[in-house]
C-alpha cells in the first residue's frame, strides 16, 4: 500500500508551521514531501515598490469569492487576476491582513520572536502543553531563525543608532512599565548571529549557515512589505531553503488546496474513512484554474488560521469528505488584541522610517502583574521611506494655515532684491524640515483579547467571522489611553487610532488571527489533539495534522511566530521520532 502513494506527506502552506514541518518531514523522507503554497516566490529585489505595483500586490485571484474591501474588488475588476502577497479580508466587525507568498507571514511580519508568559498557557490550554513543555522547541526555533536584539550603537552618529527606540524606552520608564529590546529575526551577519563576533557592516552580503545568501540589515524600514535585500531571516532563508536544497522538498507555488479526502485500502476515495490508508489532496492552479490530485500518507494543514479552518469547514460541511471533524471547529477565534495607532506631529524627533520595524516592547500588565482584561504589549514601529514621503505630503492638509503662511512669506521674500537667491532653498527647508514621519510615531499593540470569536461558512459557502467586539473593549480602551499618554509624552498634536476604529466604523484589524482549530484534550473542547501519541492530529483522523496559528486556544498577547514554530517543532518531533536541532 505504501508504494502506491505518491508522497509521505503533503504540507499545505509555507508559514512558520508549514516551513518547520517541511524541513523536519523532508529530512525524515527525502524527496517524498510536497509543499503546496497558493502564493508565489519573490526572488532577491523583486518585491514591489512603485505605487502602481504596490496596488497590484494584493491577493484576489480569478474565481476568488472571499469577502474583501471594496477597493480591492474594484481594483481586481480593472486589473483582472491579482496574485500579490497581501491577503486582505473584510468582515462585519474585524478585518484581517495575512500573507499569500512562499514563506508565508515571515515575509511581511515585524521579525519579533517572543515567548508568551507562562500564565497564558494556564487558562484554556490543554493540561500537558505549557511554556516549559515547549521550551526546548522554542530554543531550537530561535536558533534557526537567528533571533537576537538589534546590535548596540556606539553613539548617536552611528548608523546603527535608532532614535525611536530610545523614546519608546523613555516613555516606558516614565510610565513605570517594564521594557526590553526584542529578539528579532533579522540578519546582522553570521558572527553577530552566533555570538562569535561583531555585526557585519550594513549592506554587506554573506552566505548564512544554511547556504542562503543574505544581506546585513540596511535599516531601511521595509520589513513589512517584503525585504528586497533578504536581510530578514524569512523562512525561505532557513527552514524552506534546507528542505529544498538538502532534502529535495517538492514545491508547487500558486497551488491552492481545495479538498482533502481519506482513502481506502485500494487507494480509492473513502469519505467515511479515518485516514489510516492515506489521503487524496485536490488543489487548484490559481492561474489556470485547473485542478490536480495527489495521494499521500499524511497531510499537514499549515495554511494559517483562516486558510486551515476554512478548508476543514468546507471538507466537513460542503464536500462531506471529513465528516468526523469536531463541532468545535471555528471556535476560539482571536485577533491577538492587535491594535495600530499613530502619535502625530510631535516635538521630539522619532525618525520612524529608520531601522527594523520593531526593536523593543513595553509590557502593560502581561508579563508583569498580569491583568487579563488589559494585558498588552506596546511596540515601536518603523515604516518605509516611501510612506514617509506620503506622510510629508499630509503636512499641508493637517496644517493648511501654517503652510499658507510659509508660501506668503516666500512670495514676500521674493519682492526684495538680494533675497531671491536663497528663496527656493528656504521653501524646500520649510516644507520638509518638520515632516510627519520624522516627528510622528507608529504604535503597535497586541494583547489578551477573550478569543471568543467564531469562524464559520456563510450562506455562500465562504468564510465569515463573528467577532464579539464589545466584550473586548476594556482591552482596547486601555490601549487607547496609553497611546494618548504616549502622544502627550512626545508633544504630539494628535493621537490617531487605526482609521477603521474611528466612528462610525469602529472596526478592528488583525494581522495575527489565531484559533479555529484549537489544541485540546478532547474533541468536546477542541479540534486537534494535544496528547502524546497523537500530537497535532485532528480528532477522528489518523495522519491529518494542523500546524499553524489556528491551533491556539487563546490569544497569546505576544507576537505569535515563536509559538507557532515551537508547536510545529513539537508536533514534528513526534511524527519523525527525530529530536529537532538547529543545524537542520
Amino acid at each position: 500500500m505504501g508504494t502506491s502513494l505518491e508522497y509521505e506527506a503533503v504540507v499545505i502552506g509555507s508559514g512558520f508551521g508549514g516551513a518547520v514541518m517541511c524541513a523536519r518531514l523532508s529530512k525524515k523522507w527525502p524527496g517524498r514531501v510536497l509543499l503546496l503554497e497558493r502564493g508565489k516566490a519573490f526572488p532577491l529585489g523583486a518585491y514591489p515598490r512603485s505605487p502602481h505595483d504596490m496596488a497590484d500586490n494584493v491577493w484576489c485571484p480569478q474565481g476568488d469569492q472571499a469577502r474583501r474591501p471594496r477597493a480591492v474588488r474594484r481594483h481586481k475588476e480593472r486589473r483582472g487576476h491579482l496574485d500579490g502577497m497581501f491577503d486582505i479580508r473584510h468582515f462585519a466587525r474585524i478585518d484581517t491582513v495575512t500573507a499569500a507568498v512562499l514563506g508565508g507571514g515571515s515575509q511581511i511580519y515585524a521579525n519579533v520572536f517572543l515567548r508568551p508568559p507562562a500564565a497564558v498557557f494556564e487558562q484554556n490550554w490543554p493540561c500537558n502543553v505549557s511554556r516549559d513543555t515547549l521550551a526546548p522547541y522554542y530554543d531550537v526555533a530561535q536558533q534557526v531563525l537567528g533571533a537576537r536584539p538589534v546590535p548596540p550603537a556606539q553613539g548617536p552618529h552611528d548608523r546603527r543608532h535608532i532614535r525611536r527606540t530610545g523614546h519608546f524606552q523613555a516613555f516606558a520608564r516614565a510610565e513605570r512599565l517594564p521594557t526590553a529590546l526584542a529578539d528579532i529575526c533579522v540578519f546582522f551577519g553570521n558572527g553577530y548571529g552566533d555570538g562569535s563576533g561583531p555585526p557585519t557592516p550594513l549592506g554587506v552580503q554573506e552566505t548564512n549557515r544554511y547556504g542562503a545568501l543574505q544581506t546585513s540589515c540596511t535599516y531601511c524600514g521595509e520589513c513589512d512589505i517584503g525585504c528586497n535585500v533578504q536581510a530578514k531571516n524569512s523562512l525561505d532563508r532557513n527552514y524552506l531553503h534546507v528542505a529544498q536544497a538538502r532534502y529535495r522538498l517538492a514545491v508547487r507555488t500558486r497551488s491552492e488546496a481545495v479538498r482533502i479526502t481519506p482513502l481506502d485500502a485500494q487507494a480509492q476515495d473513502d469519505p467515511d474513512g479515518d485516514g489510516r490508508h492515506g489521503y487524496r489532496v485536490v488543489f487548484r492552479d490559481v492561474r489556470s484554474g485547473a485542478e490536480h490530485r495527489v495521494t499521500t500518507r499524511r497531510v499537514v494543514l499549515a495554511a494559517g488560521t483562516l486558510g486551515s479552518t476554512e478548508l476543514l469547514l468546507r471538507c466537513r460541511d460542503l464536500h462531506a469528505t471529513l465528516p468526523r471533524v469536531s463541532s468545535c471547529l471555528g471556535q476560539r477565534f482571536s485577533g491577538n488584541g492587535d491594535f495600530l495607532a499613530f502619535a502625530l506631529d510631535g516635538k521630539r524627533e522619532i525618525d520612524s522610517t529608520y531601522g527594523p520595524v520593531i526593536t523593543q516592547y513595553a509590557d502593560h500588565r502581561l508579563f508583569d502583574r498580569l491583568d487579563r482584561s488589559q494585558a498588552f504589549l506596546l511596540q515601536d514601529a518603523s515604516y518605509p521611506t516611501q510612506a514617509g514621503w506620503a506622510a510629508a505630503a499630509l503636512g499641508p492638509v493637517m496644517h493648511p494655515l501654517e503652510k499658507l503662511w510659509q508660501l506668503i512669506r516666500y512670495a514676500f521674500d521674493r519682492a526684495y532684491p538680494g533675497r531671491t537667491s536663497g528663496s527656493a532653498g528656504y521653501l524646500m527647508h520649510k516644507l520638509f524640515s518638520h515632516d510627519l514621519s520624522q516627528y510622528s510615531a507608529v504604535l503597535l499593540c497586541m494583547g489578551l483579547d477573550k478569543a471568543d470569536g467564531a469562524l464559520r461558512l456563510n450562506r455562500h459557502g465562504h468564510l465569515d467571522i463573528d467577532w464579539p467586539q464589545h466584550g473586548n473593549r476594556p482591552l482596547y480602551d486601555a490601549i487607547v489611553r496609553l497611546g494618548e499618554r504616549f502622544t502627550h509624552f512626545i508633544g504630539g498634536r494628535r493621537y490617531l487610532p487605526m482609521p477603521t476604529w474611528l466612528w462610525p466604523l469602529k472596526r478592528n484589524v488583525t494581522v495575527h488571527p489565531l484559533g479555529g482549530c484549537a489544541l485540546a484534550d478532547s474533541p468536546q473542547r477542541g479540534v486537534v489533539s494535544a496528547h502524546d501519541g497523537s500530537r497535532g492530529q485532528v480528532f477522528g483522523y489518523q495522519g491529518l495534522y494542523v500546524a499553524d496559528g489556528s491551533l491556539m486556544p487563546t490569544a497569546l498577547g505576544a507576537n505569535p511566530a515563536a509559538t507557532i514554530a515551537a508547536l510545529a517543532e513539537w508536533i514534528a518531533h513526534e511524527i519523525t521520532g527525530n529530536a529537532p536541532d538547529a543545524g537542520l
